[in-house]
C-alpha cells in the first residue's frame, strides 16, 4: 500500500440541529447535519398532518374562474 495517499481517519462529533450528538469515525473533523434518527418522524412516530382540505379549498378558488369558462362553452 503506498503512504502518504489516504486521508486521516479520527473520532469525530456529529452533530444535529436538534442537539443531538453522535460520536463517529470518520475523514472531516465536524460534521453538522440537519436531521438525525433522534428527531425524524419515521423513527420517532410523530408524523406531521398536511392540511389537505385547505389546499384543496385553494386550488379549486384559485382555478374556480377556468373552469367557469369550460363550463360556459
Amino acid at each position: 500500500m503506498r503512504k502518504d495517499i489516504h486521508p486521516d481517519y479520527s473520532d469525530t462529533t456529529i452533530k444535529c440541529a436538534c442537539g443531538s450528538e453522535i460520536q463517529v469515525g470518520a475523514t472531516k473533523p465536524d460534521i453538522k447535519i440537519e436531521i438525525c434518527s433522534q428527531c425524524h418522524p419515521f423513527f420517532t412516530g410523530k408524523q406531521k398532518l398536511v392540511d389537505t382540505a385547505g389546499r384543496i379549498e385553494r386550488f379549486r378558488k384559485k382555478y374556480a374562474k377556468y373552469q367557469d369558462k369550460e363550463k360556459s362553452a
